[in-house]
Protein backbone atom coordinates (compact mmCIF):
# COMPACT_ATOMS: atom_id res chain seq x y z
CA UNK A 1 0.00 0.00 0.00
CA UNK A 2 1.33 3.36 -0.96
CA UNK A 3 1.43 6.36 1.21
CA UNK A 4 1.39 9.34 -0.53
CA UNK A 5 4.21 12.50 0.51
CA UNK A 6 3.40 15.83 2.56
CA UNK A 7 3.02 17.61 -0.76
CA UNK A 8 0.58 14.68 -1.95
CA UNK A 9 2.67 13.75 -4.99
CA UNK A 10 3.87 10.05 -4.99
CA UNK A 11 7.55 9.03 -5.61
CA UNK A 12 6.37 7.66 -8.93
CA UNK A 13 5.68 10.84 -10.26
CA UNK A 14 8.44 12.62 -8.75
CA UNK A 15 10.90 10.26 -10.68
CA UNK A 16 9.13 10.65 -14.12
CA UNK A 17 9.40 14.78 -14.59
CA UNK A 18 11.79 15.26 -17.31
CA UNK A 19 15.02 16.91 -17.27
CA UNK A 20 15.73 20.23 -18.57
CA UNK A 21 19.14 20.34 -20.89
CA UNK A 22 21.03 23.68 -20.04
CA UNK A 23 20.47 25.71 -23.29
CA UNK A 24 23.40 26.97 -26.03
CA UNK A 25 24.15 30.57 -26.03
CA UNK A 26 25.48 31.87 -28.85
CA UNK A 27 29.12 33.87 -28.91
CA UNK A 28 28.28 37.14 -26.85
CA UNK A 29 28.13 40.40 -28.86
CA UNK A 30 32.05 41.52 -28.56
CA UNK A 31 33.08 37.91 -30.25
CA UNK A 32 30.85 38.86 -33.02
CA UNK A 33 32.39 42.45 -33.65
CA UNK A 34 35.44 41.13 -33.69
CA UNK A 35 34.70 38.58 -36.31
CA UNK A 36 32.95 41.25 -38.36
CA UNK A 37 36.04 43.14 -38.11
CA UNK A 38 38.60 40.63 -39.15
CA UNK A 39 36.81 40.17 -42.07
CA UNK A 40 36.58 43.39 -42.83
CA UNK A 41 39.98 44.05 -42.53
CA UNK A 42 40.82 40.59 -44.89
CA UNK A 43 38.11 42.79 -47.40
CA UNK A 44 40.20 45.66 -47.30
CA UNK A 45 43.22 44.11 -47.57
CA UNK A 46 42.08 42.01 -50.93
CA UNK A 47 40.73 45.02 -52.08
CA UNK A 48 43.79 46.61 -51.93
CA UNK A 49 46.01 44.27 -53.64
CA UNK A 50 43.65 44.63 -56.65
CA UNK A 51 43.84 48.04 -56.94
CA UNK A 52 47.42 47.62 -56.60
CA UNK A 53 47.44 45.12 -59.35
CA UNK A 54 45.95 47.53 -61.37
CA UNK A 55 47.44 49.77 -61.02
CA UNK A 56 50.86 48.22 -62.10
CA UNK A 57 49.32 47.02 -64.90
CA UNK A 58 48.14 50.04 -65.94
CA UNK A 59 51.66 51.36 -65.24
CA UNK A 60 53.01 49.20 -67.12
CA UNK A 61 50.96 49.64 -70.32
CA UNK A 62 51.66 52.96 -70.16
CA UNK A 63 55.22 52.66 -70.00
CA UNK A 64 55.40 50.25 -72.72
CA UNK A 65 53.05 52.51 -74.75
CA UNK A 66 55.27 55.38 -74.01
CA UNK A 67 58.25 53.83 -75.22
CA UNK A 68 56.32 52.43 -78.19
CA UNK A 69 55.80 55.95 -79.27
CA UNK A 70 59.27 57.27 -78.56
CA UNK A 71 60.73 54.68 -80.72
CA UNK A 72 58.35 55.03 -83.14
CA UNK A 73 59.32 58.83 -83.17
CA UNK A 74 62.87 57.97 -83.37
CA UNK A 75 62.99 55.69 -86.21
CA UNK A 76 61.36 58.27 -88.30
CA UNK A 77 63.63 61.09 -87.17
CA UNK A 78 66.30 58.78 -87.94
CA UNK A 79 64.75 57.80 -91.57
CA UNK A 80 64.41 61.81 -92.32
CA UNK A 81 68.11 62.23 -91.02
CA UNK A 82 69.34 59.78 -93.78
CA UNK A 83 66.59 61.62 -96.32
CA UNK A 84 68.18 64.74 -96.29
CA UNK A 85 71.87 63.42 -96.82
CA UNK A 86 70.13 62.06 -99.81
CA UNK A 87 68.59 64.81 -101.07
CA UNK A 88 71.93 66.76 -100.48
CA UNK A 89 74.16 64.33 -102.15
CA UNK A 90 71.56 64.43 -105.19
CA UNK A 91 71.17 68.23 -105.48
CA UNK A 92 74.65 68.93 -104.32
CA UNK A 93 75.19 66.88 -107.99
CA UNK A 94 72.51 68.54 -109.70
CA UNK A 95 74.42 72.11 -109.09
CA UNK A 96 77.52 70.96 -109.49
CA UNK A 97 78.61 67.82 -111.68
CA UNK A 98 82.12 68.83 -111.14
CA UNK A 99 84.33 66.49 -113.23
CA UNK A 100 82.01 63.64 -113.55
CA UNK A 101 81.16 62.00 -116.27
CA UNK A 102 77.48 61.52 -117.93
CA UNK A 103 77.55 57.88 -117.32
CA UNK A 104 79.07 58.81 -113.67
CA UNK A 105 76.78 61.02 -113.12
CA UNK A 106 73.94 58.83 -113.92
CA UNK A 107 74.95 55.82 -111.79
CA UNK A 108 75.69 58.14 -109.08
CA UNK A 109 71.21 59.21 -109.40
CA UNK A 110 70.69 55.24 -109.70
CA UNK A 111 72.21 55.42 -106.05
CA UNK A 112 70.49 58.54 -104.65
CA UNK A 113 67.45 56.47 -105.97
CA UNK A 114 68.20 53.36 -104.63
CA UNK A 115 68.41 54.96 -101.58
CA UNK A 116 65.18 56.26 -101.19
CA UNK A 117 63.46 52.96 -102.24
CA UNK A 118 65.29 51.66 -99.15
CA UNK A 119 64.11 54.74 -97.36
CA UNK A 120 60.69 53.86 -98.72
CA UNK A 121 60.88 50.01 -97.59
CA UNK A 122 61.92 51.01 -93.90
CA UNK A 123 58.78 53.23 -93.94
CA UNK A 124 56.59 50.45 -95.03
CA UNK A 125 58.15 48.54 -92.19
CA UNK A 126 57.89 50.59 -89.01
CA UNK A 127 55.94 49.37 -86.33
CA UNK A 128 53.67 52.55 -85.97
CA UNK A 129 51.59 52.44 -82.11
CA UNK A 130 47.96 52.60 -82.86
CA UNK A 131 47.60 56.37 -82.17
CA UNK A 132 49.88 56.95 -85.26
CA UNK A 133 47.84 55.29 -87.80
CA UNK A 134 47.09 58.57 -89.31
CA UNK A 135 50.76 60.33 -89.36
CA UNK A 136 51.95 56.63 -90.84
CA UNK A 137 49.57 56.75 -93.95
CA UNK A 138 50.79 59.71 -94.44
CA UNK A 139 54.12 59.30 -93.80
CA UNK A 140 53.92 56.43 -96.28
CA UNK A 141 52.49 58.52 -99.25
CA UNK A 142 55.59 60.97 -98.60
CA UNK A 143 57.96 58.33 -99.25
CA UNK A 144 56.43 56.80 -102.52
CA UNK A 145 55.82 60.30 -104.07
CA UNK A 146 59.78 60.65 -103.44
CA UNK A 147 60.33 56.85 -104.69
CA UNK A 148 58.11 57.77 -107.58
CA UNK A 149 60.11 60.91 -108.28
CA UNK A 150 63.62 59.70 -108.09
CA UNK A 151 62.85 56.62 -109.93
CA UNK A 152 61.51 58.30 -113.01
CA UNK A 153 63.91 61.22 -112.69
CA UNK A 154 66.87 58.22 -113.00
CA UNK A 155 64.91 56.85 -116.50
CA UNK A 156 64.54 60.17 -117.76
CA UNK A 157 68.03 61.83 -117.13
CA UNK A 158 69.87 59.61 -120.03
CA UNK A 159 67.37 61.48 -122.25
CA UNK A 160 67.79 64.71 -120.70
CA UNK A 161 71.60 64.41 -120.80
CA UNK A 162 71.83 64.04 -124.58
CA UNK A 163 70.49 65.75 -127.30
CA UNK A 164 67.58 63.94 -129.32
CA UNK A 165 64.06 63.98 -127.21
CA UNK A 166 66.16 66.57 -124.28
CA UNK A 167 63.35 69.20 -124.33
CA UNK A 168 60.72 67.21 -123.56
CA UNK A 169 62.95 64.96 -120.97
CA UNK A 170 63.63 68.41 -119.12
CA UNK A 171 59.74 69.03 -118.87
CA UNK A 172 59.22 65.42 -117.49
CA UNK A 173 62.00 66.02 -114.69
CA UNK A 174 60.42 69.32 -114.04
CA UNK A 175 57.20 67.06 -113.66
CA UNK A 176 59.41 65.07 -111.10
CA UNK A 177 60.52 67.94 -108.97
CA UNK A 178 57.14 68.97 -107.97
CA UNK A 179 56.31 65.56 -106.84
CA UNK A 180 59.26 65.65 -104.56
CA UNK A 181 57.82 69.66 -103.32
CA UNK A 182 54.29 67.59 -102.59
CA UNK A 183 56.17 65.17 -100.57
CA UNK A 184 57.77 68.21 -98.63
CA UNK A 185 54.37 69.64 -97.77
CA UNK A 186 52.80 66.45 -97.04
CA UNK A 187 55.73 65.97 -94.76
CA UNK A 188 55.17 69.19 -92.90
CA UNK A 189 51.79 69.51 -92.76
CA UNK A 190 50.44 66.18 -92.32
CA UNK A 191 52.91 63.74 -90.81
CA UNK A 192 54.54 66.36 -88.54
CA UNK A 193 51.58 67.99 -86.86
CA UNK A 194 49.98 64.71 -86.01
CA UNK A 195 53.10 62.95 -84.63
CA UNK A 196 54.03 65.48 -82.90
CA UNK A 197 50.19 65.81 -81.29
CA UNK A 198 50.14 62.05 -80.31
CA UNK A 199 53.56 62.52 -78.61
CA UNK A 200 52.22 65.53 -76.78
CA UNK A 201 48.94 64.02 -76.00
CA UNK A 202 50.81 60.80 -74.13
CA UNK A 203 53.12 64.09 -72.32
CA UNK A 204 56.42 63.08 -74.11
CA UNK A 205 57.62 66.22 -74.92
CA UNK A 206 61.36 65.61 -75.80
CA UNK A 207 60.93 63.86 -78.97
CA UNK A 208 59.13 65.81 -81.90
CA UNK A 209 60.50 64.79 -85.40
CA UNK A 210 63.09 65.70 -87.27
CA UNK A 211 62.03 68.07 -90.59
CA UNK A 212 62.30 66.86 -93.72
CA UNK A 213 62.57 68.86 -96.84
CA UNK A 214 63.76 66.55 -99.99
CA UNK A 215 63.43 69.66 -102.65
CA UNK A 216 66.53 71.84 -102.47
CA UNK A 217 66.15 75.38 -103.15
CA UNK A 218 62.55 75.80 -102.96
CA UNK A 219 61.44 76.38 -106.52
CA UNK A 220 64.41 76.76 -108.26
CA UNK A 221 64.18 72.93 -109.53
CA UNK A 222 60.34 73.44 -110.49
CA UNK A 223 61.91 75.56 -113.59
CA UNK A 224 62.73 73.92 -116.82
CA UNK A 225 65.37 76.78 -118.05
CA UNK A 226 67.00 75.83 -113.97
CA UNK A 227 67.39 72.13 -115.01
CA UNK A 228 68.55 73.49 -118.91
CA UNK A 229 71.49 74.58 -117.26
CA UNK A 230 72.04 71.98 -114.80
CA UNK A 231 72.31 69.32 -117.11
CA UNK A 232 74.25 70.48 -119.72
CA UNK A 233 76.92 71.15 -117.29
CA UNK A 234 77.11 67.41 -116.91
CA UNK A 235 79.65 65.84 -119.40
CA UNK A 236 82.95 65.80 -117.18
CA UNK A 237 85.78 68.01 -118.63
CA UNK A 238 85.57 68.76 -121.81
CA UNK A 239 88.84 67.01 -123.72
CA UNK A 240 90.44 70.08 -126.07
CA UNK A 241 89.89 68.49 -129.40
CA UNK A 242 93.21 67.31 -131.24
CA UNK A 243 94.75 68.84 -133.76
CA UNK A 244 93.57 68.01 -137.36
CA UNK A 245 90.28 67.05 -138.72
CA UNK A 246 87.23 65.37 -136.92
CA UNK A 247 83.96 64.15 -138.01
CA UNK A 248 82.04 60.57 -137.63
CA UNK A 249 79.50 58.87 -140.53
CA UNK A 250 76.30 57.00 -140.11
CA UNK A 251 77.58 54.49 -142.68
CA UNK A 252 74.51 52.33 -142.67
CA UNK A 253 71.81 50.77 -140.09
CA UNK A 254 69.72 47.28 -140.10
CA UNK A 255 67.45 45.69 -138.04
CA UNK A 256 67.78 41.50 -137.31
CA UNK A 257 70.44 42.01 -140.60
CA UNK A 258 67.91 43.40 -142.86
CA UNK A 259 69.51 46.44 -144.27
CA UNK A 260 67.60 50.04 -143.96
CA UNK A 261 67.26 52.65 -147.13
CA UNK A 262 65.94 56.08 -146.55
CA UNK A 263 62.57 56.66 -148.25
CA UNK A 264 62.42 52.83 -148.60
CA UNK A 265 59.94 50.84 -146.39
CA UNK A 266 61.55 47.99 -144.91
CA UNK A 267 59.38 45.02 -143.67
CA UNK A 268 60.36 42.60 -140.14
CA UNK A 269 58.44 39.73 -139.54
CA UNK A 270 55.91 40.36 -136.64
CA UNK A 271 56.43 39.30 -133.16
CA UNK A 272 60.59 39.58 -133.57
CA UNK A 273 62.90 41.38 -130.96
CA UNK A 274 64.19 44.07 -133.10
CA UNK A 275 67.90 44.87 -132.28
CA UNK A 276 69.11 47.97 -134.38
CA UNK A 277 72.74 47.74 -136.02
CA UNK A 278 74.52 51.01 -136.64
CA UNK A 279 77.81 51.12 -138.46
CA UNK A 280 79.69 54.27 -137.72
CA UNK A 281 83.11 55.41 -139.49
CA UNK A 282 85.56 57.48 -138.21
CA UNK A 283 86.70 59.73 -140.74
CA UNK A 284 89.02 62.28 -139.06
CA UNK A 285 92.47 61.98 -138.13
CA UNK A 286 92.24 60.87 -134.67
CA UNK A 287 90.96 58.45 -132.51
CA UNK A 288 87.47 58.81 -131.01
CA UNK A 289 86.45 57.38 -128.17
CA UNK A 290 82.98 57.44 -126.14
CA UNK A 291 81.22 57.87 -129.53
CA UNK A 292 77.40 57.67 -128.72
CA UNK A 293 74.60 56.32 -130.91
CA UNK A 294 70.66 57.27 -130.02
CA UNK A 295 68.12 55.33 -132.24
CA UNK A 296 64.61 56.73 -131.54
CA UNK A 297 61.41 54.50 -132.95
CA UNK A 298 58.20 56.83 -133.59
CA UNK A 299 57.25 58.38 -130.27
CA UNK A 300 58.90 56.19 -128.11
CA UNK A 301 61.65 56.80 -126.04
CA UNK A 302 65.01 57.08 -127.71
CA UNK A 303 67.29 53.95 -126.74
CA UNK A 304 71.59 54.63 -127.16
CA UNK A 305 74.95 52.97 -126.55
CA UNK A 306 78.28 54.13 -127.10
CA UNK A 307 81.56 52.94 -129.11
CA UNK A 308 84.38 52.93 -126.47
CA UNK A 309 87.03 53.64 -129.72
CA UNK A 310 87.05 54.11 -132.92
CA UNK A 311 90.55 54.08 -134.72
CA UNK A 312 90.63 56.64 -137.68
CA UNK A 313 89.50 55.60 -140.49
CA UNK A 314 87.86 52.43 -138.98
CA UNK A 315 84.21 51.71 -139.12
CA UNK A 316 82.73 50.18 -135.80
CA UNK A 317 79.07 48.65 -135.57
CA UNK A 318 77.20 49.35 -132.25
CA UNK A 319 73.53 46.91 -131.45
CA UNK A 320 70.87 48.83 -129.40
CA UNK A 321 67.43 46.99 -129.08
CA UNK A 322 64.24 48.33 -129.53
CA UNK A 323 62.40 47.74 -126.31
CA UNK A 324 59.45 47.41 -125.86
CA UNK A 325 59.33 46.56 -129.93
CA UNK A 326 57.57 48.59 -132.16
CA UNK A 327 54.56 47.95 -133.71
CA UNK A 328 52.74 48.48 -137.37
CA UNK A 329 54.84 51.84 -139.63
CA UNK A 330 57.22 53.47 -137.39
CA UNK A 331 60.30 55.57 -138.69
CA UNK A 332 63.39 54.89 -136.52
CA UNK A 333 65.09 58.21 -136.74
CA UNK A 334 69.17 57.58 -135.95
CA UNK A 335 71.73 59.74 -134.85
CA UNK A 336 75.70 59.77 -134.09
CA UNK A 337 76.82 62.40 -131.33
CA UNK A 338 79.08 64.29 -132.41
CA UNK A 339 82.25 64.30 -131.12
CA UNK A 340 84.62 67.15 -129.58
CA UNK A 341 85.91 68.87 -132.80
CA UNK A 342 83.89 68.09 -135.37
CA UNK A 343 81.97 70.41 -137.67
CA UNK A 344 80.08 68.82 -139.91
CA UNK A 345 77.10 66.89 -138.57
CA UNK A 346 74.63 66.41 -141.49
CA UNK A 347 75.76 62.69 -142.20
CA UNK A 348 75.21 61.96 -138.83
CA UNK A 349 72.06 61.06 -138.84
CA UNK A 350 69.22 59.05 -140.83
CA UNK A 351 65.46 58.18 -140.77
CA UNK A 352 64.37 55.05 -142.20
CA UNK A 353 60.41 54.11 -142.01
CA UNK A 354 60.44 50.27 -140.96
CA UNK A 355 57.25 48.08 -141.26
CA UNK A 356 56.71 45.53 -137.94
CA UNK A 357 54.16 43.67 -139.08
Amino acid sequence: MDFPDEDGTSATSTSQRPVRQPRERGPKASERQQIMVRRGIALAAGLLILILLVLGVRGCLNARKERSLRDYARDVSQIAAETDQTSQSFFGRLNDPGTLSTQEFLDAVNADRNAVDALLSRVEGLDAPGDMERGQNALELVYQLRSNALTQTANLLPTATGDAGRDQAIIDVALQMRLLLASDVIYENVVAPEVNQVLADNDIADSDLTESQFLADGITWLQNDALDDALSGVSGVEEAATPGLHGTELVSVAINGAALQEGVTTTLEAGSEPVVEAQVTNGGDSEESGVEVVVTPGDGEPATADIPLIAPGATETVTIPLTPAPTGEVTIDVEVQAVPGEEKTDNNVGSFLVDFG
